[in-house]
């Protein structure tokens, strides 16, 4: 080459590598100081805690990166995972990544260890309170300065009282102060124990994971590329003529990334389920009242509906025979609570009697749905504001009837035409209500067994979430399951109805346990 040639090549260069560090320029502006304490954190295993402690911002973070060869401005990808795990999801569009991208590419290029990972996702769910509470238990060995629960988990991890191999004193933790977090725990166990016992990875292969490029031939490929988008197949033709030339994993990796950004637009979206928690579950269970009826088999319904979405990993509160004035009391507490900002979603669940869209407090006052619900809008809300709001209502729609034996009825089928459902949804995004039966009808509680609602949804939340089912989706079977049900004469039945103003579907993660009965 040319003294010319090197002379331009290596202005390329540099202007490569100063494009890039404004990269990370414009990146370090948008991170805090507790973004910078999480990469620190999640940087343990590939900087030197000499120099972590030197680092005063992400800046000082990106330098050793950068020295260590740990991220390069060809791939970028360990910052992009970086960003991914501490949720700033929205800096990769810097490094020209997808959110879908950095998914898709984690099972096979991930850099943070499994144990890593895991001491970040349980300081994630470690309150302030559970905080004080571990720190008590080993006040003395703990110095006595303050903490953050990243700050504790590396000060034991230092101190070598736990390991990717030793987690007994975090299991002990765990147990007696945030027993919730034993799933994760246990998790990492599985993942880990898989890990160890895959099957060794060949030397082709493990020069692929090292950095080197596997080549293909185009006969090697052909059922890929014939996945690949029409466009990029024909660029591609017009590119090498006719010729067989090889097709390296990272050209094809950067087609299939972009093949599924574009399928994801095209499917319908989904409300997200990553935050910090899922959220709260109201259940106002009504069993007893001043001047109507007692219902029985009501307990059985509560008890469901707190296991099934104690599994999908809300936070369930259960009040009992609540009063008009306690109701109020229920609704401006959760409409203020500050909770919601970490959630990713909110349930309200009411077991009552009721009445042409409205339901009964025990001591007989009579308290539109809507009225209920608009406690909940942006507006009232902003905390809940773009997350579904999801309201199951187990309350007729009229006066009580005659029950038989077995069956009883929370209504009675009125002699008018009933208001519409959708009048009692609020006019704004993000709602969805679930009543038992259409207005106007009854709907039927077995005295010992619950309601056949309650107990649908019960089942096919628990059958249909493992199978990544949206709730609409699971609403219908629960429609066409209590459809078909009937009191033990065949005389009565029911139909329930959903309304709703969603804008994306709503999809529960699969919980890691299986939920008993």
């Amino acid at each position: 080459m040319t003294s010319q040639g090197q002379s331009l090549n290596s202005t390329l260069n540099d202007n490569c590598q100063v494009n890039f560090r404004a990269t990370l320029l414009s990146i370090n502006s948008c991170l805090g100081d507790q973004d910078v304490e999480r990469l620190k954190f999640l940087c343990r295993d590939s900087i030197t805690s000499k120099n972590l402690e030197k680092c005063g911002s992400a800046l000082d973070i990106f330098e050793y990166l950068l020295a260590e060869e740990c991220m390069t401005e060809e791939d970028p990808f360990f910052l992009a995972e970086l960003l991914y795990t501490i949720k700033q999801k929205v800096l990769l569009r810097h490094l020209r990544y997808t959110k879908e991208q950095v998914e898709n590419w984690l099972p096979v290029r991930r850099k943070v260890s499994l144990f890593r990972n895991l001491l970040y996702d349980l300081s994630e769910d470690i309150s302030s309170e559970n905080l004080k509470s571990m720190i008590f238990l080993l006040r003395e060995s703990i110095p006595k300065v303050q903490m953050t629960s990243l700050s504790f988990l590396a000060y034991l991890e230092k101190q070598e009282k736990i390991a990717e191999d030793n987690l007994t004193l975090l299991e002990d933790l765990c147990k007696k102060v945030v027993p919730n977090l034993m799933r994760k725990i246990d998790k990492y166990k599985r993942e880990k124990a898989s890990q160890v016992g895959a099957p060794p990875v060949a030397k082709e292969t493990e020069s692929l994971h090292q950095g080197e490029k596997e080549l293909f031939c185009r006969s090697d490929i052909n059922q890929l590329l014939g996945a690949l988008p029409v466009s990029w197949q024909e660029e591609h033709a017009q590119s090498n003529g006719d010729r067989a030339t090889p097709v390296s994993v990272e050209m094809l990796g950067s087609s299939v990334d972009t093949l599924t950004s574009e399928t994801s637009t095209k499917e319908t979206a989904v409300y997200r389920m990553n935050r910090k928690h899922r959220g709260y579950c109201v259940v106002v269970n009504n069993h007893s009242f001043t001047s109507l009826s007692k219902r029985r088999g009501t307990n059985k319904d509560a008890e469901c509906l707190r296991r099934v979405f104690q599994w999908l990993g809300f936070s369930v509160n259960i009040y009992v025979n609540v009063t008009k004035g306690r109701l109020e009391e229920v609704l401006q507490y959760f409409q203020t609570h500050p909770g919601h900002a970490d959630g990713d979603c909110f349930v309200f669940c009411v077991l009552t009697h009721g009445k042409f869209g409205a339901v009964y407090s025990s001591d007989g006052s009579l308290i539109p749905i809507r009225q209920i619900m608009s406690h909940f809008t942006a507006q009232k809300c902003p905390a809940l504001a773009h997350k579904p709001k999801l309201f199951f209502i187990q309350a007729c729609q009229g006066e009580e009837i005659q029950p038989s034996v077995s069956i009883e009825a929370d209504a009675v089928n009125p002699e008018h035409v009933p208001p519409s459902l959708q009048d009692s949804v609020p006019v704004e995004a993000d709602f969805l209500l679930g009543l038992a039966t259409v207005p106007g009808y009854v709907s039927f509680r077995h005295v010992e067994e619950g309601s056949w609602y309650i107990q649908s949804l019960y089942n096919h939340l628990k059958d249909l979430v493992p199978r990544q089912e949206d709730i609409l989706s699971i609403l219908t079977a629960v429609n066409d399951d209590v459809s078909r049900q009937a009191d033990k004469h065949g005389t009565k039945k029911q139909m329930p109805q959903p309304a709703f103003t969603l804008r994306k579907k709503v999809v529960f993660p699969v919980p890691q346990e299986e939920l008993l009965l």
